[in-house]
């Protein structure tokens, strides 16, 4: 039986199914895909994510991990069929690839969608077109946003060829007239740098930065989200698909061509903007 029909955060009745979201990915597509998982949003709404973005994913009625799902074992074990049944709608970004996944759960009411864009639009637009959604949304994260006058710089990303060079960095700290902090993922090492195990606190941490600094990276996405002015640092992507809308991107190829004047004045523009 479908779930009672109830307000949501903005006032219309939303749909009443029984709804399951499944959403791989790092920080980054987690943050890309908000728009159309909330698009999504039904009566009761449950997704399942790495634990680690999971803190990011605000609006469902619950989320899981999905390690903790059994996932992985589906179309292994029929056991693990039973947390699908409950549901009246599933939409999942895994399991594209996995022939024995989708043929275990072929009776069941799946939608499947590829999880990485095509490069035709912008990935935010990928992921809303895939499920009905209008294009032009930006991901939010709601964070109380501050000015604490610092500069956020997270000088890594998940690629060695994505990242500007780490002394080109430091010499940009060194020029700007704010203090500067760096951070770095728990599993990433710079010192002094901030690190938070809890994305939700590092969203909020950065929403009180003035200004961030970053390469292509899930991070970035995040300081976008949350409403801090990004500066995004780009080389091998195409930062048409996959800058934040609201940045100001700076391109090199290599990204050792991009100069520290161009993002000094690029950081400086963002400080006198506000």
């Amino acid at each position: 039986m479908p779930a009672a029909a109830h307000p949501g955060r903005d006032g219309p009745a939303r749909n009443p199914l029984k709804r399951l979201l499944i959403r791989p990915g790092a920080i980054g597509d987690c943050v890309i895909s908000l728009p159309a998982l909330e698009f999504l949003r039904a009566g009761y709404t449950e997704v399942w994510a790495p634990s680690r973005t999971l803190p990011l994913i605000r609006f469902a009625d619950r989320v899981r991990s999905l390690v903790a799902t059994g996932i992985d074992l589906v179309g292994i074990t029929e056991p693990a069929l039973a947390a699908f049944i409950e549901f009246d709608s599933i939409t999942s970004w895994y399991g594209t690839n996995r022939t024995e996944f989708r043929d275990a759960v072929a009776h069941l009411p799946f939608t499947f969608y590829p999880a990485l864009p095509d490069g035709r639009c912008h990935a935010v637009d990928f992921f809303m077109r895939q499920v009905g959604g209008p294009d032009g949304a930006v991901p939010r994260i709601e964070c109380a946003r501050a000015d604490g006058g610092f500069v956020a710089v997270h000088p890594f990303s998940g690629s060695e060829s994505k990242n500007w060079p780490l002394a080109a960095f430091e010499k940009l700290a060194a020029e700007l007239p704010l203090p500067v902090s760096f951070c770095v993922s728990p599993e990433q090492h710079y010192p002094g740098a901030v690190q938070m195990d809890d994305l939700y606190q590092l969203a909020c941490w950065l929403a009180s930065a003035r200004v961030y600094v970053g390469n292509d990276s899930g991070i970035t996405h995040l300081a976008a989200a949350v409403g801090t002015p990004v500066v995004a640092l780009f080389g091998p992507t195409d930062p048409a698909v996959w800058a934040p809308r609201s940045a100001a991107v700076i391109r090199g190829q290599p990204m050792s061509g991009i100069g520290v004047q161009a993002v000094r004045d690029a950081v400086m523009a963002q400080i006198q903007a506000r």
